[in-house]
């Protein structure tokens, strides 16, 4: 069954990367481990399997090893210690950095901004931990792979001729193979789930305005979500407990609260009685028969804790039309500027939302927006008979690197990148809090992940069921071979 979460073992002592954040978070505040430790074995790290993944592409190394320097020190002095002092962790490359490149996977949009975004901020200042590098993101997050025209193609750590997913999948591959505990990432269809799913992961979208964020379309009810990616749900849970808050520089950030979302994921987890909601498909896309049958599995752990299964029968076909109109304007927005002069810049995909945001009247987007009213609503009666929503995260394992999404799934065409986002989209439309979590492994050796949705702004709930879950069928002991062959 795995070793018990967050229970450090002294056999771990030489390998670093193995260790959760919270592990190595209360090592360093021991005097177990120091910071320079953990942080020089992140850099190994990456040092050792980046070449053959490209998850990180931009290395802070002596930025990390300046502020691993001064996490021992304050250490030495007896200083009051934060959450994450002196723990290695990512930023995926679409979050402004203050002196440090961000290129957003774009050559339009590469820079070396003056200041960090706010979540860049708060991991920094409220967190305590040490940056090693950014990850690799395509143009502008705009699908579920991971490519662009700077840096290429980040592989999958368990099979490097796939996809980690996308738009996090830089962030993903990092922490499929150490280089770091925490990974930051941001979520739009599905940009933090998918690659957790592809990656065998944690990846947490949170409730919509949960973190605030310096969003070009501020005001706009379908937001670019931050969140972690992480091996363990009490990882994701303190990264959101840092990550989240509002701030001025974001008028729709939720300023309810108090919230204890490390507590929800490591206090009481029973889950006796609670009533899941499980659908197969949302009837939005088909889904592979190794994906059906693992996350038909994965249900059991519920079963065996006490939960009530109830397969729901719901259609949300209707959300792709309108989740691809709004993507595609909002998308549009963000390059109008220098699109279409510098068209042989930008990603393709970018380019065809631009066509198509063009070619929608304003009715056609005012009904795409009331359509999304109608979805949400729709999914907040589910959770009048329902505590939680449970889905496959995707409908397909990873796939193979040089296309953006796979052309049949279980014999049907799929004619649309966002009918395979559909599983994940239709809650970045909703705005309800989500996470993706281990369901299990396909006989090829690749992770499926198992999607799990809260009420409206619950996201406790929905940490503390994959929390139990973990629990009950755990997964962090199991690593890439090419880590695997690292021992």
């Amino acid at each position: 069954m795995g070793r018990a979460v967050e229970t450090i073992r002294m056999t771990d002592r030489n390998d670093l990367c193995s260790w959760s954040a919270r592990e190595l978070a209360a090592g360093i505040r021991s005097k177990l481990i120091s910071s320079r430790e953990a942080t020089e074995a992140a850099l190994a790290r990456i040092e050792q399997l980046n070449p053959g993944i490209n998850a990180v592409v931009t290395v802070t190394a002596e930025l990390a090893r300046k502020q691993a320097k001064a996490a021992d020190e304050a250490v030495a002095r007896g200083d009051d210690l934060r959450p994450l002092h002196g723990v290695p962790y990512t930023l995926k490359d679409l979050t402004a950095t203050a002196g440090i490149r961000t290129s957003m996977g774009s050559k339009v949009f590469d820079s070396v901004p003056t200041r960090d975004d706010i979540v860049a901020e708060r991991l920094r200042e409220r967190g305590g931990g040490v940056l090693i590098g950014k990850t690799n993101t395509p143009d502008n997050g705009c699908k579920g792979v991971t490519d662009n025209m700077i840096f290429g193609a980040t592989g999958n750590p368990w099979d490097t001729g796939r996809t980690p997913g996308g738009s996090s999948g830089g962030a993903a591959a990092a922490v499929a193979t150490g280089m770091g505990a925490i990974a930051e990432g941001s979520d739009f269809a599905g940009s933090i789930r998918i690659p957790a799913a592809f990656c065998g992961l944690v990846g947490l979208k949170p409730s919509v305005g949960r973190i605030a964020a310096e969003d070009p379309m501020l005001w706009h009810p379908i937001r670019n979500c931050h969140g972690p990616i992480t091996r363990t749900v009490a990882d994701a849970a303190l990264a959101l407990q840092l990550m989240a808050g509002p701030d001025p520089r974001d008028p729709v950030s939720l300023a309810d609260g108090p919230h204890d979302f490390l507590a929800a994921a490591t206090g009481d987890l029973s889950v006796k009685g609670l009533r899941v909601g499980y659908s197969p498909n949302l009837n939005v896309v088909p889904v592979e028969a190794a994906v059906r049958t693992l996350c038909l599995e994965a249900l059991t752990a519920f079963e065996s804790l006490g939960a009530e299964i109830s397969e729901i029968d719901v259609d949300f076909r209707d959300s792709i039309g309108p989740y691809g109109l709004i993507n595609a304007y909002l998308r549009a927005a963000l390059i109008d500027d220098v699109f279409p002069g510098r068209k042989d810049e930008i990603d393709p995909l970018m380019g065809l939302r631009a066509d198509l945001a063009a070619k929608a009247t304003a009715t056609q987007v005012g009904l795409a927006e009331k359509a999304q009213s109608a979805i949400y609503h729709r999914v907040r009666r589910l959770f009048e008979q329902y505590d939680v929503i449970v889905t496959p995260t995707t409908p397909v394992p990873a796939f193979p690197l040089g296309i953006n999404y796979p052309a049949i799934i279980d014999g049907v065409a799929i004619n649309s990148p966002f009918e395979q986002l559909g599983l994940t989209s239709v809650f970045n439309l909703t705005g309800h809090p989500a996470i993706s979590v281990p369901a299990g492994w396909t006989d090829a050796g690749l992770p499926v992940g198992l999607q799990i949705v809260g009420p409206w702004r619950d996201d406790e709930r929905v940490l503390k069921v994959a929390a139990a879950y973990e629990q009950a069928r755990p997964w962090r002991h199991l690593w890439p071979a090419m880590v695997e062959a690292l021992a």
